[in-house]
């Protein structure tokens, strides 16, 4: 039996009438769980095509107890599970199907459709899917399909022993006395909320609180209504979060601009994009224990961790226990033992996992990145600049909200900047440009800046995750960058 799972039995025998999961109106016990879980193994094996082998089968539900319990549902019948994020365009979608070779899709009902099953509170249908099998590596338990640039992302096959890996060392990490109760922000079908929030929550004993997307504020555009999600927070009393950096912004807004707390949060963990040293202190001037993590899809989500135990702003934390972290010698960060067993249709990880992403490691074991080693700049003077590194310094400065740095084959970088208020005026954002230049060198300084409207999801400028994505902001301000005069 599974970690996860042979903890689902030990808590429903230890304490079958605590919570374990709840949502929109519904709360079960353990017991209640576990019986969940048992139905909802019938229920797809009724369903599951008799010819599909261990073909997968995808998820495509908003965040609630269904999800939870066909999740581990899947994980009890050894069958890989394709979680589809809520964000996904409808290409994409149809992509990690077909690449994955999904045998069927659990999905909401729609209107009046027969043959629905109700789970954890939703209706929901088992649609078979006629696509031809693909052959997965072995060992694969789920198939994570990531926000990428294009319309076609890589499927990164993971084992449950590398996802059991990260979820046992998050709650080593941070102990177990942590797990009291975690609410879901991100979408269960991302892989960090997934992992990192639920599976540790289960190995702890802990209450995870999944409602749905909309009762927290999310319209259809990915933003949300703050005042809507500090209230369910302060409503269930959560204790731990996971969020991006544009989630913990808009709510360190909200709480500051409204003089409210939420005092039972114990552990916010940051990830998906960089954050910067400057929104963790404002996060914690506005009493949110915000720490800052780093992970890969390729890693089964985390890999470093700030904790309230161990704790470096600027850093994003030391390694996970179960992980090795070394440094190539053009400062490629990788990450072994094998952590993931390939992607779908190529050949199988070898050892380390070389992240792309460049960075160092200190005395103390903490863990800075630099930039992506794909985003390197390389000016007309021949100097090497990750963005990241210019924009960290910009994003320092209060008065800078987002900020993307360009300058590939220009004699200077320049900046796309949204600053973090209306009432910041350009005099103002001029200055905070000055003070980000004093701690840079003469080659990585900012000498030409565009205000910009926020970046926005909805346009596709910003991933699932808040990660901004460069190609689509240069080519929305292409006229501004490639002007070198």
């Amino acid at each position: 039996m599974t970690r996860i799972l042979a903890a689902l039995a030990l808590h429903t025998a230890g304490k079958p009438n605590a919570v374990a999961v709840s949502g929109d109106h519904v709360a079960w016990t353990w017991a209640q769980l576990s019986t969940a879980v048992d139905r909802a193994v019938e229920w797809l094996e009724e369903r599951l095509p008799a010819a599909g082998g261990a073909a997968p089968v995808a998820i495509a539900l908003d965040n609630g107890p269904a999800w939870v319990v066909l999740d581990l549902a899947l994980m009890a019948l050894g069958r890989p599970c394709v979680p589809l994020p809520p964000f996904f365009t409808p290409p994409q979608r149809r992509h990690a199907l077909s690449d994955s070779g999904a045998c069927m899709l659990v999905r909401p009902r729609f209107a009046a459709e027969p043959g629905f099953e109700q789970i954890g509170g939703a209706e929901v249908v088992a649609e078979s899917l006629a696509l031809p099998r693909r052959k997965l590596h072995v060992g694969t338990d789920k198939i994570t399909y990531t926000s990428g640039s294009t319309e076609q992302p890589k499927g990164v096959c993971l084992s449950l022993r590398q996802m059991e890996g990260v979820a046992s060392s998050v709650v080593k990490v941070l102990g177990r006395e942590m797990a009291r109760t975690h609410m879901a922000v991100l979408p269960l079908g991302v892989l960090l909320e997934n992992v990192a929030g639920l599976y540790p929550t289960i190995l702890a004993g802990g209450r995870y609180h999944a409602p749905s997307l909309g009762t927290l504020g999310f319209g259809q555009d990915g933003r949300p209504d703050f005042a809507r999600l500090c209230a369910a927070i302060l409503e269930v009393e959560a204790t731990s979060l996971i969020l991006v950096p544009e989630i913990l912004r808009g709510v360190t807004a909200r709480l500051l601009d409204t003089g409210s707390a939420l005092p039972s949060l114990s552990f916010v963990a940051v990830g998906g994009a960089k954050v910067s040293p400057q929104l963790i202190a404002e996060a914690r001037g506005a009493g949110l224990p915000a720490y800052e993590g780093y992970g890969l899809s390729e890693c089964a989500s985390v890999v470093t961790l700030n904790t309230p135990r161990h704790d470096r702003p600027g850093s994003v934390g030391r390694v996970l226990p179960h992980l090795r972290l070394s440094v190539a010698g053009d400062g490629e960060l990788i990450v072994s033992p094998k952590p993931f067993l390939g992607y779908v249709g190529q050949e199988a990880c070898g050892g380390g996992h070389a992240t792309g992403d460049l960075g160092g490691v200190d005395a103390d074991g903490f863990v800075n990145i630099s930039g992506r080693k794909s985003n390197l700049l390389i000016t007309a003077f021949g100097r090497n600049v990750a963005p990241e590194w210019v924009e960290s310094e910009l994003l320092a400065q209060p008065e800078i909200g987002q900020a993307l740095v360009f300058g590939e084959g220009a004699s200077a970088l320049c900046a796309v900047i949204v600053p973090a208020s209306k009432g910041v005026r350009p005099e103002q954002l001029e200055q905070a440009v000055a003070r980000a230049n004093l701690v840079l060198p003469d080659y990585a300084q900012v000498r030409r800046w565009r205000i910009s409207r926020p970046f926005d999801p909805g346009a596709g400028e910003l991933t699932g995750n808040g990660r901004p994505r460069r190609a689509v902001l240069h080519a929305a301000h292409q006229d501004f960058i490639e002007n070198h005069g």
